[in-house]
């Protein structure tokens, strides 16, 4: 026997007050609410339900099924990318056009949470900042569930078949044991690597199967009205208050999603109670089963009206006023959207009269966003195309800081273009590299030399280290000297993992290269010596970082500990970019940054073979720390230098490294 569909008034405004809480913990908490974690729930219920239910009559019609999808999805968030990338050329600093782009296209073929996951794996992309188009993690894995799901569910249906069980007690086995591998997956990777855990489908796929699940036992559960009056209320508090207690953003999704997802289902429990106070007759009213309706638009235009709220207007915050502009223009969008767009694609007959015509649209929809994405790529290559010469007068960077060196008069043209600004990391090539027999995540670059190399530097630790190597690349050149790269973001070389305590393979990985480099017995290893040069905190030498001195300079190799440079909240180039080379907000007081003395002074017992450099004169004036020296950029985001910078820093590095190690 069929079930039967019925119509839950409840469900609409369980979707409205999750939209509701995602946009205001958005707009004017800075949180994450938990209210996504409600969607992938309600997804799980409803389309298994169908799904469930066409099986009972027949069996799934595929082709029918996604085309409905597709007109369910296609329409609004095509209309929103397209939007976004129009506004975002007009409104994004240049600098964050790469980042956006590669984004907007993973968004339109529903794979950005994966892109944002691989993006968390990336030591530099973990540095961009949120993009407009990043809330679409949520819809990608949504779509990635609506394609799935029904081929499991069909395969599920032919397995229960072949060894004879009901259709119930076949999907209930089937979704219990994949929300508990899910769940169980979920709470691992969480504790492992939250950022990537947060993004993965796979971390994501006990929700849907929760939600599933609750489908097939909903009609089961007969409950006095008293207590589902209870259960509902339960529910909605659960959800308002989850977002306040839990730090969403940084904990989820593991075992604390179950807070919204129970939360959730105990609002779809309780159902339409009939009671006059109970949750239902709030959730069941016009006003939410509307916003309910137009949830999905709302949801996909809050994120980007947000951001370009804030860059245009040059803030961090919007406020009460400006959170309440960002809400309005919200809703006003997705009602436009909804009743334009939405509506007449959905009850439109172009399936109908064509077998494939929503295919056919959807590619249609698709094709204006990948063009408009494809021509902004176009421009940003053209923008971040340059020719940059270290020994241009013009240009002189670093060299302009040297004592007695002259005014260098303003070009109004500023060396990097904004727009090159993510390649600016001095990156070895993957020919240069192989994999080192000590550690299976270190890698071991190397330059090429004319014969046998005059000396042999190798670069140690984290990438603040290893932006030296645009530095020392044409010392080397120049010089027949070898250049050995030992890398790894967010690990500075030290014997201890005090200085990175969220990469458990961090202090592995610097054994390791203490190996390595003992046993090549290089020239020199060239290191950071400092952290925290950054306001508000007081800079110093962690003691790992000395133990691992100590260990390479016992084995008679001589270390060259340089003192690292000015760390900001936000990047000082989009600073430029928005106000201006000149701007004082662009600058930070050196006083506040750096101590008239290095930490390192300090230290004692020392071997004789540490030695130490001190830049700071190079990054900063007496007074201030500049974004822009010499008309060149100084900085590619927060904390890391353009390697147009240390390239101009190259002829000031090489004196002093031959001055300090006494190399003739």
């Amino acid at each position: 026997m069929t079930q039967p569909t019925r119509f839950r008034p409840e469900l609409q405004g369980l979707r409205a007050l999750a939209a509701a809480l995602v946009v205001i913990y958005h707009v004017w908490l800075g949180r994450i609410s938990g209210g996504v974690d409600v969607f992938f729930l309600v997804t799980g219920f409803l389309i298994t339900g169908q799904l469930f239910r066409a099986t009972q009559r027949g069996g799934i019609k595929f082709q029918p099924m996604w085309g409905r999808m597709i007109k369910r999805l296609f329409p609004a968030t095509m209309t929103v990318l397209l939007a976004t990338v129009v506004l975002g050329y007009l409104l994004l600093p240049e600098g964050r056009w790469f980042q956006t782009i590669r984004e907007v296209v993973a968004a339109a073929l529903f794979v950005e949470n994966w892109q944002l996951a691989a993006d968390s794996a990336d030591y530099f992309a973990q540095h961009d900042q949120a993009s407009v188009v990043q809330h679409f993690w949520s819809l990608s894995i949504q779509g990635q569930f609506y394609l799935v799901w029904p081929l499991f569910i069909a395969f599920i249906v032919f397995l229960g078949r072949r060894i004879g069980w009901e259709l119930r007690r076949s999907l209930v086995v089937a979704l219990t044991v994949v929300s508990a591998a899910s769940l169980a997956y979920s709470v691992w990777l969480t504790a492992v690597d939250q950022p990537f855990a947060y993004f993965t489908s796979l971390t994501r796929v006990w929700e849907f199967a929760f939600g599933g699940l609750l489908a097939l036992a909903i009609d089961a559960l007969v409950l006095p009205r008293a207590v589902r009056v209870v259960l509902g209320w339960l529910g909605v508090v659960g959800l308002v208050s989850c977002g306040l207690v839990l730090q969403v953003g940084t904990v989820f999704p593991g075992y604390a999603a179950l807070w919204p997802i129970i939360s959730a289902a105990l609002v779809l429990v309780a159902g339409s109670t009939g009671s006059k106070i109970g949750a239902d007759r709030l959730l069941g009213s016009r006003p939410l089963e509307y916003l309910g309706n137009i949830s999905f638009s709302l949801y996909l235009w809050h994120w980007p009206v947000l951001l370009f709220y804030l860059i245009a207007r040059d803030q961090e915050e919007v406020g009460l006023r400006g959170g309440a502009v960002v809400i309005a223009a919200s809703v006003v969008l997705a009602v436009l959207t909804y009743h334009l767009v939405e509506n007449p694609v959905r009850y439109s007959k172009v399936e109908v009269k064509h077998r494939w015509g929503a295919y056919r649209f959807g590619a249609i929809a698709l094709v204006p966003v990948l063009v408009a994405a494809g021509g902004w790529q176009f421009a940003s290559q053209q923008k971040s195309a340059f020719a940059f010469m270290p020994e241009d007068p013009a240009y002189p960077g670093a060299k302009s800081m040297l004592p007695g060196a002259a005014t260098v008069p303003e070009t109004g043209k500023l060396m990097p273009p904004f727009a090159a600004l993510q390649d600016q990391f001095a990156f070895f090539e993957e020919h240069e590299c192989q994999d080192s027999d000590k550690h299976a995540e270190l890698l071991v670059c190397a330059t090429q030399t004319m014969g046998e190399p005059e000396r042999r530097i190798v670069v140690a630790g984290d990438s603040h280290s290893q932006q030296y190597n645009a530095a020392l690349r044409p010392i080397a050149k120049e010089r027949n000297w070898q250049i050995i790269s030992m890398g790894r973001g967010g690990c500075p070389f030290s014997s201890d993992g005090e200085s990175a305590p969220e990469d458990a393979e961090c202090a592995s990985w610097n054994a390791a290269v203490a190996d390595e480099i003992i046993e090549m017995q290089p020239d020199a290893v060239f290191t950071i010596g400092t952290r925290d040069v950054r306001v508000g905190l007081t800079e110093w030498t962690p003691p790992g970082y000395v133990e691992q001195w100590r260990r390479v300079a016992d084995a008679g190799v001589p270390v060259v500990a340089v003192r690292d440079n000015p760390r900001y909240d936000d990047g000082p180039s989009d600073c430029v970019e928005t106000n201006g080379a000149q701007a004082p907000e662009c600058s930070t007081p050196r006083a506040e940054l750096l101590a008239p003395e290095a930490p390192y002074a300090e230290l004692t017992d020392l071997p004789p073979n540490v030695h130490f450099l001190d830049f700071s004169d190079y990054f900063c004036t007496v007074e201030v720390c500049p974004p822009v020296i010499g008309n060149v950029l100084v900085y590619l985001d927060n904390n890391h230098v353009t390697a147009a910078y240390m390239e101009t820093m190259s002829s000031i590095l090489d004196e002093q490294l031959i001055d300090t190690l006494n190399w003739q």
